[in-house]
């Protein structure tokens, strides 16, 4: 029943309905002016048949009627003979009338005679009266048609009879019925051939546009590997053709607009800036990777949420920074690891024709930067107090020189030793600036040779013996035997110990253990340590105690001549080798400090 109603629903079907209803309705027009035609004619020959055999039947009765008026029985036998032997109809009845309008001859073969009646029809009263009467046609007691056809007999003013005849019309109906039912018959077989016909026809329209059906429906289902098969040359092939020229440039258009997907998608995954686009009403559409390690959002955690929510701000700051282009706010937001980070987000409208449909917020966590900026402030600010404290006790002291202190050798001796040490310092300072500055720029040459680890313990021990027998703090080697030479820039790394030992010899008490030891890792790697006694570093400080000017106990410091330099020159000088330094210290219990050595070349490396 659906593939019924589908069928009757169809292009196809419709164009077989127009064909057979076109060839109905002209059917029908032709079957209508035909029958109306035949039957004109059939009466006008039936009409016209009867009138001349009245016409004729009315001379011989005039002839008869004047030849022997005296006689009525021999006219009355004179006229039977002539009606029943020269005008023998079939289904016609004729009657002859005198002037009186009775019947003195008829032909009718019922039970009850006409003759020696009056007949008292219209027509034959009209026709005595000498009015010219037409043709009337009517229905009988039976149901039959019948004509009236009326003729006068004599040719005066007033007739001297009338030709009576009743001629049946069935025999002429039952004709045209009989040709109606041939032209139903062909109509029938007219529309069923014009049926056959529109269904041959209307295929091959029907059929191009179901390829082209299925080929659409194909395409929206994402096939573009079947192209549309092109019937002929006509207009719909032509549409085929086109179907598949569009066809082709839609497959290359969506692969391009997949490949720049991709490209996008890919970018947007592996850039190192987050990016958000959320809609106008300020929800989430897309967020990449990096946006959600920086905003610490699981990648399964919904987007459907408001990018006010998802930075951890309100709506009044949207509204505020995003307005135009490239409006950018600062947040701060708590990582993973409980670090508070900073992060700059740069707001973007998105414009379709003028009007915002959206925003596109950038995110660049700035946290290193930051922190890299507050150090060169922090940088600047230790250089220029660390400078302006002895320049300023040089300063003092020689005015204190100026006013009259060079009076007294023993005073201006003091002052100008110790105006001499604060010089001292600040050339001390600015060797290690700009000796860290060379390592930072990568300026320093590392130059390196095959160096007896023990010999080079052994040497640092001579070089500190004096000051370690002043403060009875013993210091002890330890080397692996195993362990040979190793290439290394044997003054760089003697900088490095000397700092490291200078700093033990300062922070641990008399009485006190130094202990250097160097050691074999594995295959590739040497360690070297430096352990002290003494009074050890806070573990809050632990984290700082390799930058630049920071002091545990700055007073005391800078009393013992610190620059505050010298853990971040060995630092930079053991990256240059490629290796790593790093420190344990326990407050009151002492401190060790440990770097490795490639025990192959990794100079330049920086880990």
């Amino acid at each position: 029943m659906g593939s019924i109603i589908r069928f009757f629903r169809s292009i196809q079907a419709k164009i077989i309905i127009i064909y057979v209803t076109l060839i109905l309705i002209a059917m029908q027009l032709i079957g209508v002016y035909f029958n109306n035609t035949l039957e004109n004619y059939f009466k006008s020959e039936l009409i016209d048949t009867n009138k001349k055999q009245a016409i004729l039947l009315g001379q011989f009765v005039e002839r008869t009627m004047v030849s022997d008026p005296q006689d009525p029985k021999k006219l009355y036998s004179d006229l039977s003979e002539v009606v029943s032997s020269l005008f023998v109809l079939s289904n016609t009845e004729i009657e002859i009338i005198d002037e009186r309008g009775v019947v003195i001859s008829a032909t009718a073969t019922s039970e009850q005679s006409p003759l020696n009646r009056k007949n008292t029809t219209p027509e034959v009263t009209r026709t005595l009266q000498g009015i010219k009467v037409s043709e009337r046609i009517f229905i009988d007691e039976n149901g039959k048609r019948k004509m009236i056809i009326t003729q006068p007999i004599g040719t005066g003013i007033r007739p001297i009879g009338v030709v009576y005849i009743v001629a049946s019309m069935q025999e002429m109906y039952s004709t045209m019925n009989t040709i109606n039912r041939i032209l139903l018959t062909g109509t029938a077989l007219a529309l069923g051939l014009t049926a056959l016909l529109g269904i041959i026809l209307s295929s091959t329209i029907t059929k191009p546009i179901k390829e082209i059906t299925k080929g659409a429906t194909a395409i929206a289902e994402g096939d573009f590997t079947e192209p549309v098969k092109v019937y002929g040359q006509d207009e719909i092939s032509q549409l085929g053709h086109t179907f598949n020229f569009m066809m082709n440039s839609l497959k290359d258009a969506l692969a391009m607009n997949e490949e720049e997907r991709e490209k996008l998608s890919s970018v947007l995954t592996n850039m190192n800036d987050g990016v958000i686009a959320a809609d106008e009403q300020g929800r989430v559409i897309v967020m990449n990777r990096r946006a959600q390690q920086i905003l610490g959002i699981a990648e399964e955690t919904n987007s459907v949420m408001h990018i006010a929510a998802t930075l951890g701000i309100t709506s009044e700051d949207i509204k505020k920074h995003a307005v135009g282009k490239n409006q950018v706010m600062m947040i701060e937001i708590d990582n993973e690891e409980e670090e508070r980070i900073t992060v700059r987000v740069t707001f973007t409208p998105i414009l379709r024709r003028g009007d915002e449909t959206g925003m596109i917020a950038v995110l660049q966590d700035v946290t290193v930067q930051e922190k890299l900026e507050q150090g060169r402030k922090d940088f600047v600010a230790n250089v220029s107090h660390e400078l302006r404290t002895p320049l300023t006790t040089i300063k003092s002291y020689l005015e204190a020189l100026t006013d009259g202190a060079m009076e007294d050798p023993a005073l201006a001796q003091r002052f100008l030793g110790v105006t001499r040490n604060e010089t001292e310092r600040m050339i001390r300072l600015v060797t290690d600036l700009l000796h860290l500055s060379r390592l930072d720029s990568k300026q320093a040459v590392i130059v390196k040779e095959h160096v007896e680890v023990s010999e080079m313990l052994d040497e640092l021990v001579d070089r500190f013996s004096f000051q370690l027998r002043q403060r009875h703090i013993r210091i002890t080697s330890k080397v692996d035997p195993k362990l040979g030479a190793v290439e290394i820039d044997r003054d760089k790394i003697d900088q490095v110990l000397d700092n490291l030992v200078s700093n033990s010899i300062k922070y641990t008490g008399d009485e006190g253990i130094i202990t250097a030891s160097a050691y074999i890792i594995d295959e590739h790697w040497m360690g070297i340590s430096i352990t002290d006694t003494g009074m050890g570093i806070p573990k809050k400080d632990l984290s700082r105690i390799f930058e630049r000017f920071y002091r545990v106990d700055k007073a005391r410091s800078r009393n013992m001549g610190g620059t505050g330099l010298g853990l971040s020159i060995a630092r930079e000088i053991v990256r240059a080798h490629g290796g790593a330094i790093s420190l344990e210290s326990e407050l009151n219990q002492g401190t060790k400090v440990t770097f490795t050595l490639p025990l192959e070349s990794k100079a330049g490396e920086v880990n």
